[in-house]
């Protein structure tokens, strides 16, 4: 395990201006977050890969500004639509592939109730755009996202059983509870799909707060991701409004660094 960073944290601070912010306080791992179109040309990520390269850093996953619109664009019965997503989602996957990413952090279909995809058909358009990740040798990882249907722990669990080693997971701690779910139960459904951990604190006023300002026992969540064989790494991802001056991130880190 190594602990990192969400550039997210930094929002709506340019990406280009968050990358070298984060890198003056030493931080060296990174999940990026895109933020929009001119930030998938490949002159604008040639210019982050050499702030990644020259500090000795290394991006381990990017997280797309479309999460907003994976319905529509990914978890609809519009086949057309869906196929002209899978294309569009190449970009990200090249962009990743350019920054020496792994994964590829999925939010999916928002929990409508007036949807007409099933849960089969949401796994099996899950199942083909994970398939098209890892042409590209990248991992669509699911997340654990409120007011989605993978806010659910007993859906994560479905996934996992139905999809087998054709899926996998990111944990987000805020997410489960600002959904009303038990952070330590949404990881176990989870189980040994785990891929990527956003790791965050809360207490009985806030859902999101840095690492270590809050309750959280991250000793009992090691033991359960240790448990499960997870080697994967814990990425810092709060709001900026969870924190007043950056100097908080360097606490957070050496926080998750002592977990680690």
């Amino acid at each position: 395990m190594r602990s990192g960073i969400s550039t997210a944290c930094l929002y709506p601070m340019e990406l280009e201006k968050a990358l070298p912010t984060l890198i003056s306080m030493d931080f060296r791992l990174f999940e990026v977050f895109i933020n929009t179109f001119s930030e998938m040309t490949p002159d604008y990520l040639n210019g982050l890969k050499k702030m990644i390269t020259g500090s000795g850093s290394t991006v381990k996953s990017v997280h797309p500004f479309t999460s907003g619109f994976e319905s529509f664009l990914l978890f609809s019965d519009y086949e057309r639509r869906f196929q002209d997503g899978l294309e569009f989602y190449k970009q990200y996957f090249q962009a990743a592939n350019l920054l020496g990413a792994e994964i590829l952090v999925l939010h999916g279909q928002r929990d409508d109730k007036r949807s007409r995809i099933t849960e089969r058909d949401y796994f099996e358009h899950y199942a083909r755009l994970f398939k098209l990740g890892k042409t590209f040798g990248i991992t669509v990882a699911q997340e654990n996202v409120n007011l989605f249907r993978s806010d659910d722990p007993e859906f994560i669990t479905r996934m996992r059983k139905y999809l087998r080693d054709e899926c996998a997971f990111v944990l987000d701690i805020k997410q489960a509870v600002r959904a009303g779910r038990d952070p330590y139960v949404m990881c176990s459904a989870m189980g040994e799909r785990i891929v990527h951990v956003h790791i965050n604190d809360n207490n009985k006023f806030s859902d999101c707060l840095l690492p270590g300002c809050g309750t959280m026992d991250f000793q009992a969540l090691k033991r359960l991701l240790v448990g499960f064989g997870y080697t994967g790494d814990l990425i810092i991802e709060v709001y900026r409004r969870s924190f007043d001056e950056f100097r908080e991130l360097e606490f957070a880190k050496r926080t998750v660094d002592a977990l680690i």
